[in-house]
């Protein structure tokens, strides 16, 4: 199969073959021709699997087709509208389309929140083929008319799961509602929860449904570890699987703003060169965090849950967990960030013993084994405990493929981390779903 044979024009193909794309990926090749044909469409796709590419290319099609048998003279509104969940998410859209169409004469824009409205207002008033945006920011300039969407004929939500479970449901119906009823829509979605096949039957016509992976599938080739510690030598830890490479490129996820943004601050006085970044992070702060990282100016990226999706970031080696989420699911979506495109990739989770609970709530969503490896020197007062679903896999002694074989105990930092307060076993799950509860009301604020 090539991308030839999906009957994309030449101006499309030129561009693929610049950027070295000759041979679509699954989702690609099942969602394109649907997509041309004008069906409705319902694609599940996990990240890495090429999905931005299976809407934007026939999109960008037939934009380029209709605007060249239309002329440039003819006064536009937009036609196509991209809504995603987060700003970063929105950008890599934004940049795909460009490079995809960039032999194309279709005018693309991106509106998200965290920077001034002004550039936005103008970019609008000049009457773009396609707008990618975030729901919150779209919804401002709803309110001050600052666009026009009587003229959509195409609208696509990617990453809808991410959407509704950062809260903004409500939002969604307001533009879904201020669309033009007769429409083609697209919906890319993670997993096929029961809430996202409301939204289709409620906003979609006779969709084709399209399912790449099984839900909650991870990447094939990424290797799950799991490190037991005590949570007062988590950081201890982290310096020392940092240390085995001192290039390689990690990105570490933790649980709070102030947690990563501390974090941070402790990796990079023990010489690693890092950056956070989080939702109290200006847009121009998160941009810059991740253009350094991308570019290799700094090895290590702390996280919250924000970076969980929407980082197009390539050949990532590791990812690790330094705090587990609150929510399984949110497991998934961070390591999504390593073996992408079928590259190999390292999953490694620093547990406490106050997370044992989270640990069984992830194994239970994969329904696969994850190797339990304490590290030497780093063994921690207590034995793991896990459920009898799925057998745990202890080696003892083993170490990290991110650690050395020498191993040597670090001395104890002079602000090492407290341990969490004991958590009531039969109240994790309450707790996870209060957590995530508070999340959905913060998070439409935080990140649109």
């Amino acid at each position: 199969m090539s991308f030839e044979s999906l009957g994309l024009a030449p101006a499309l193909l030129r561009a693929l073959a610049e950027q070295g794309y000759t041979t679509p990926t699954p989702i690609q090749t099942a969602a394109i021709p649907l997509v041309l044909e004008g069906h409705d469409l319902l694609a599940g796709a996990q990240t890495g699997t090429g999905k931005t590419a299976a809407f934007a290319l026939p999109l960008l099609q037939k934009l380029g087709v209709d605007q060249a048998a239309l002329g440039t003279k003819q006064a536009r509104k937009p036609r196509v509208l991209i809504l995603t969940p987060t700003r970063e998410l929105a950008a890599q859209v934004h940049d795909n389309l460009r490079g995809y169409g960039k032999h194309l004469r279709v005018h693309t824009v991106v509106v998200f929140g965290g920077v001034g409205m002004g550039g936005q207002v103008q970019a609008l008033r000049r009457n773009p083929d396609l707008i990618v945006a975030t729901p919150g920011r779209l919804i401002d300039h709803m309110d001050r008319r600052n666009v026009d969407l009587s003229g959509i004929d195409t609208l696509v939500l990617d990453e809808a799961d991410r959407m509704l479970d950062m809260g903004f449901a409500p939002a969604l119906r307001k533009i879904l509602g201020a669309l033009p009823k007769q429409r083609q829509t697209l919906l890319f979605s993670a997993t096929f929860a029961p809430e996202i096949k409301a939204l289709a039957a409620q906003f979609m016509r006779e969709p084709r449904e399209v399912q790449m992976a099984q839900p909650n599938a991870v990447a094939v080739g990424v290797n799950h570890r799991v490190h037991p510690v005590d949570a007062d030598k988590k950081r201890d830890l982290l310096l020392h699987l940092l240390a085995a490479d001192s290039r390689r490129q990690t990105l570490v996820f933790a649980r709070t703003k102030h947690g990563s943004d501390k974090l941070a601050k402790y990796l990079e006085q023990h010489g690693f060169r890092v950056a956070a970044i989080h939702g109290n992070k200006s847009q121009g702060q998160r941009t810059r965090a991740l253009a350094d990282f991308k570019n290799g100016k700094t090895t290590v990226l702390v996280a919250t849950d924000i970076a969980a999706r929407g980082l197009d970031i390539a050949q990532l080696p590791a990812v690790v967990n330094y705090d587990l989420p609150m929510v399984a699911q949110d497991y998934v979506h961070r390591i999504g960030r390593t073996g992408r495109a079928g590259a190999d990739g390292l999953a490694l989770s620093l547990v406490s013993r106050e997370e044992e609970g989270l640990l069984r709530d992830i194994r239970r969503l994969l329904k696969q084994d994850l190797a339990i490896e304490p590290i030497e020197g780093f063994e921690p007062a207590w034995n793991l405990r896990l459920d009898n679903s799925v057998p745990a896999m202890r080696k003892q002694g083993r170490n990290s493929g991110m650690a050395p074989r020498n191993n040597t105990k670090p001395g104890k930092p002079s602000h090492a981390r407290r341990p969490h307060a004991q958590r009531d076993k039969g109240s994790e799950h309450t707790a996870a779903k209060k957590q995530r509860r508070s999340w959905r009301e913060k998070a439409k604020s935080r990140n649109a």
